[in-house]
């Protein structure tokens, strides 16, 4: 009790900034971001500009088809993922009412947003995690980046997007690529660490290179653990879409977003479920997969 008592006084032994200082901190601070920006503005929207047309030629793609030619294709692509009839006729049975409810369209939407920010984040995450499985500095820089960025509320991830990037579509994609990337790095990183060094060994002994191992032995045998990344990236990414509809991303998390502002339960809940269906059908066929290349290395290299 004496040490909890003499806490306080402890505490003001330390000299604490003024409020007026920290405030002066604080505007230079983001004044100088701001200014920086405006520097800037020009290069940023040019780098940003292919992911804009990138994203709406997708969007336009899944909205303005017909609907039984994207169902057929969505339901192909799950059969060839899963290879389960049970997989796909539930995949079929979610789609339809999705469509029943009048929520195809903002579905797409979402779907288009998705799968870009997917594309993205694997695109840049496999690389990573190669250079930090490759390399230990590498690993124990990415490290401690990755914790913040999977500690960090969401919402603290539109902030600085938003600031560079202004309101819409691309800075709601960058932001869900951010939250998603992470697991992506750690498995693609754990799936190369964790090939048996025996096989290293015998590449080695048959003479293979560095990228040859890589290539053909490495990442061969990652490839269920990076596919569970792959898995995670996805549900992040759905996740997400709720919190970047605040910043002008559409679709299913946008109807959620003002539900919750007018409390429309009903609104909520049926573009929660689509979210929800969306989420269990990339989840089964992407696991199933996963499982199916476990069983195919395991036999291989058994």
């Amino acid at each position: 009790m004496a040490l909890c008592d003499d806490m306080p006084a402890l505490l003001c032994k330390f000299p604490a900034l003024s409020d007026s200082t920290i405030r002066e901190g604080r505007k230079a601070i983001d004044d100088g971001f701001k200014g920086l920006v405006r520097s800037y503005a020009s290069v940023i929207d040019s780098a940003v500009q292919p992911l804009q047309v990138f994203l709406n030629f997708l969007e336009r793609l899944f909205v303005t088809s017909p609907w039984p030619l994207i169902l057929v294709l969505m339901l192909t692509i799950v059969y060839v993922g899963s290879r389960d009839l049970k997989v796909m006729l539930g995949a079929a049975v979610a789609m339809l009412l999705i469509g029943l409810f009048g929520l195809w369209n903002d579905a797409m939407v979402t779907l288009a947003m998705t799968t870009v920010c997917t594309i993205f984040a694997v695109l840049l995450g496999i690389p990573i995690g190669i250079l930090a499985a490759r390399f230990d500095r590498v690993q124990s820089w990415v490290n401690p980046i990755l914790d913040v960025m999977q500690t960090m509320p969401s919402f603290v991830y539109l902030i600085p997007v938003v600031m560079i990037f202004g309101i819409g579509k691309v800075p709601g994609m960058i932001a869900v690529v951010i939250y998603a990337i992470p697991p992506m790095i750690r498995l693609t990183n754990l799936g190369i660490r964790l090939v048996d060094k025996e096989v290293l060994e015998a590449a080695d002994a048959f003479g293979s290179s560095s990228w040859q191992k890589l290539k053909n032995v490495q990442f061969p045998l990652a490839l269920p653990t990076i596919m569970a990344g792959i898995n995670q990236t996805i549900m992040m990414s759905l996740a997400m879409v709720v919190v970047a509809s605040m910043v002008g991303v559409g679709g299913l998390g946008k109807n959620v977003l003002g539900a919750i502002n007018n409390q429309f339960f009903t609104v909520g809940f049926l573009n929660g479920f689509a979210l929800v269906a969306i989420a269990i059908i990339f989840d089964r066929t992407s696991q199933a997969y996963g499982k199916r290349l476990q069983k195919h290395s395991e036999v291989v290299h058994g």
